[in-house]
């Protein structure tokens, strides 16, 4: 199942880098052109990145795999496989409302799938090592997705674009961020 995953998400990620033109211009002002895309393709490249790492860990916990935690790691990889098209539309159109609040669509489906996936690991896991199902559910983007902030979050945010469209783009890459440096304190001891 990681393997699969692994192959999928690094497939993602090298679609979205095929995207990013090259300078139709030797001088450096010509890579300013793509600026937007820049922007919009280094937000996904980190929400990839983040979400690559706490999946891990998870997995990494996980005693078996369910077909229902097969079928929501699919959905999940699903969701992330719009990630692309939503981020070329978005680096597109920085300024458009419609690709930024497609892009915020794509992140809440992204956000929901990963939090069905991380319930039903910690489900899973509560008949064999009730421990490892409360390591995961201590992880902090899981209790992020949990509680009310990811859907207030949603809400604000979706104003937020059509006052501001870029928004979108800039709220999520401080929640990435902040995912980023906030881990589980053992994440990084995992080995597997």
């Amino acid at each position: 199942m990681e393997a699969f995953t692994d192959a999928v998400v690094a497939i993602i990620m090298t679609i979205m880098v095929l995207e990013f033109k090259t300078p139709e211009s030797p001088q450096w002002t010509a890579i300013l052109h793509e600026g937007p895309y820049l922007f919009a393709f280094g937000v996904s490249f980190l929400f990839i990145a983040v979400a690559w790492y706490n999946h891990h860990y998870m997995f990494s916990l996980a005693d078996r795999i369910s077909k229902r935690v097969y079928w929501l790691n699919i959905a999940w990889l699903f969701a992330m496989s719009l990630l692309p098209v939503a981020t070329a539309w978005a680096g597109r159109y920085l300024q458009a409302r419609a690709p930024e609040y497609f892009y915020l669509l794509v992140f809440f489906l992204w956000s929901k799938t990963y939090l069905y996936l991380s319930m039903a690991l910690a489900t899973d896991l509560d008949a064999t090592n009730g421990e490892k199902a409360a390591r995961i559910r201590r992880m902090p983007i899981f209790r992020f997705m949990q509680s009310w902030r990811l859907l207030t979050q949603t809400v604000v945010v979706g104003i937020l674009i059509y006052f501001y469209p870029p928004s979108c783009l800039l709220v999520t890459s401080l929640e990435l961020i902040y995912m980023a440096i906030h881990t589980t304190p053992d994440s990084d001891k995992i080995a597997g």
